[in-house]
Formats: structure tokens, C-alpha cells, sequence
């Protein structure tokens, strides 16, 4: 087997288990009437690949899909209709971010700010998260301060 046959082989092996572990939390999501397709599965983890991909970024294990989809499956604002849509946006909105802030928070700040922004001030705006919301918090955390720790960017003062 060459190089190129074993990292197929592995990346689909990876891809596998990236809708395996999805395809679980579909017992927790159908609570608030959200399920995934097998179709719309495969479909996240095919632009997982490609929003890495584009964000240059390389990801070992699961990845971010599991914890967005349980971060966000019971926001008032994501509903059947737009969920797999909602979902696969966040992942991208996430990958850019992660970039964006040099990667000086974790997945679950990232994630945990990304919800609160959305629940709250971006009222379910995928744009408005992406370009207000997440752009003034990666400035701020280029720019070396440390608002951002803790409750994401308030001042403890």
C-alpha cells in the first residue's frame, strides 16, 4: 500500500467515525426535533474536510461537529428546516474563528461564546455572529488583552 492509498484509507476510516459519533447524537437532538439525515451527516463531514481545507488547519480525532451540534441543538433559534445549514455555517464560522484568535482559546470557549453571541445579541444571525460579534472578539484577542477570559470580553470590573 503507497502513501496516498493509506491516507485515503484513513481519512475515510476518520470519516466513518466522525458519522458514527454524529449519527449518536441524533438521540439527544430528536428532544428538541432536530435529526439528521444520513445524507445531511455525510454531508458536514464531507465540508468538515473542505473547511479544514480551506482554513489550512489539520484536526486529529472527532473534531468540533459533536460539540457544536450539543452547544447548539436547543437554541430557540435553529429549527428541522435550517438545522444541517446551521450546523455545517457554524463549523466554517468556527474553523475561521479558531484562526482568527491564534488559537489562543479552546474549542469549548470558542464554542461557548460563539452560543452566547448567537442566543443573544446575533438573535440566531449566523452573519451577525460572523462578522460583528466574532470579529470584534478575535480583534480583541490579537490585540493581546485578556478581556476575552472568563465571561467572553465583559469586564469583571
Amino acid at each position: 500500500m503507497n502513501i496516498l492509498e493509506e491516507n485515503n484509507w484513513m481519512q475515510l476510516l476518520s470519516e466513518k467515525n466522525q458519522i458514527d459519533a454524529i449519527r449518536k447524537t441524533n438521540q439527544y437532538t430528536q428532544q428538541f426535533g432536530l435529526v439528521l439525515s444520513e445524507t445531511e451527516m455525510e454531508l458536514l463531514v464531507r465540508e468538515r474536510r473542505e473547511s479544514l481545507k480551506e482554513q489550512q488547519r489539520v484536526e486529529f480525532g472527532r473534531g468540533v461537529l459533536e460539540k457544536l451540534i450539543y452547544a447548539f441543538c436547543d437554541s430557540s433559534y435553529i429549527w428541522q428546516e435550517n438545522y444541517a445549514d446551521t450546523i455545517m455555517r457554524l463549523q466554517d464560522i468556527f474553523y475561521l474563528y479558531k484562526n482568527e484568535s491564534m488559537d489562543e482559546l479552546t474549542d469549548d470557549e470558542l464554542i461557548g461564546f460563539m452560543r452566547e453571541a448567537f442566543d443573544k445579541e446575533c438573535q440566531g444571525s449566523l452573519e451577525y455572529l460572523e462578522d460583528s460579534c466574532l470579529e470584534s472578539f478575535a480583534r480583541k484577542i490579537r490585540s493581546g488583552t485578556h478581556q476575552f477570559m472568563g465571561r467572553h470580553g465583559e469586564d469583571d470590573e
